[in-house]
């Protein structure tokens, strides 16, 4: 996967723009990245397409945009001098796909069916776009026909919202979702930028959904946690699991037989994408102790922990 949708991969969400006027290209840009959403896709529905994703890309050069609905060459060359990053059409026309291809820009097709995914394999595509997702059979049908296609992923797009973006974004061979719920077309022309970030941050959340997994407490010896894990027990009727290293109480404690990372302990803090939840966490400057990173067999984060401690607790993240 080249790039450009490894970022993609890693930021979840690509909020679907149609601007009719150019003038809100930079409070709309400054609203998504203040919300978290440091993306968008510019559709060329519209005539000021070209100058709002030139004004994006200059203004917030550390946007990732492109270029959305194209379908035609010069419309590919226009977004590209504008300074879009990569190009996104609604169905698989050939001469488009192989014009970028050449010129070695990153290009998402829409494809419906498996006709359409066999020829992007055959231009050596490996992501394509699921358009229009819910009204071409939702993620029952993504999963129907990614079924022969082991390698392909996709980026569907057309009915994703607040309600469904986390079933689509949990099934493995999804890579982000496109959605416009966030950025509707009223909005933006009603100027509510702040109600635009809101949704925003909202559908970061809902996205990464951070839930606490268990609080981990140091003790000084085995001894120690033994009594800890018992009085827990005692405590809340929940059962003990004695390991090597430690003593889980239900699924809430976690008390370790020696001193571990933390001056108090830790805590665990599950979340839908570690690999998510860690790119989006270091934009926001957070730092991480790499050497605590465990990876499962596909090479995606299972588990990290922060740099620096909270009150005295080491905090990690780790994959639900």
């Amino acid at each position: 996967m080249n790039k450009v949708l490894e970022e993609i991969y890693h930021i979840g969400i690509v909020p679907v723009i149609a601007l009719n006027d150019a003038k809100d290209a930079k409070p709309l840009a400054k609203a998504l990245c203040e919300g978290g959403l440091p993306c968008a896709e510019v559709t060329f529905r519209t005539a000021a397409a070209e100058e709002s994703i030139r004004i994006m890309t200059s203004e917030f050069p550390q946007m990732l945009v492109g270029a959305g609905t194209v379908l035609t060459t010069e419309q590919v060359d226009k977004a590209m001098a504008a300074g879009a990053k990569f190009i996104v059409s609604p169905g698989l026309n050939p001469k488009i796909v192989k014009y970028c291809i050449e010129k070695n820009i990153p290009i998402t097709p829409g494809c419906a069916n498996p006709s359409d995914i066999e020829q992007a394999l055959e231009n050596g595509l490996e992501v394509v776009k699921f358009f229009p997702a819910e009204a071409a059979g939702g993620l029952e049908m993504i999963k129907a026909m990614s079924a022969p296609y082991g390698n392909v992923k996709f980026m569907p797009t057309g009915g994703i919202n607040a309600k469904n973006l986390v079933e689509y974004l949990d099934f493995k061979k999804i890579i982000a979702c496109g959605g416009s719920w966030m950025v509707k077309s009223d909005m933006i022309a009603a100027g509510e930028f702040d109600k635009i970030t809101a949704l925003t941050k909202e559908a970061v959340a809902n996205m990464l959904g951070f839930e606490i997994r268990h609080i981990g407490i140091n003790a000084v010896d085995e001894n120690a946690a033994g009594g800890i894990a018992d009085a827990f027990s005692t405590l809340f009727g929940m059962e003990k699991k004695v390991g090597n290293s430690s003593i889980f109480v239900g699924k809430a404690f976690e008390i370790m037989k020696s001193p571990y990372l933390g001056a108090c302990g830790h805590i665990a803090v599950q979340t839908n994408s570690a690999d998510r939840a860690f790119y989006h966490l270091s934009r926001q400057g957070y730092q991480f102790n790499m050497d605590t990173a465990s990876y499962d067999a596909d090479g995606h984060l299972k588990v990290v922990y922060l740099q620096d401690e909270i009150g005295g607790f080491a905090v990690h993240l780790v994959q639900k």
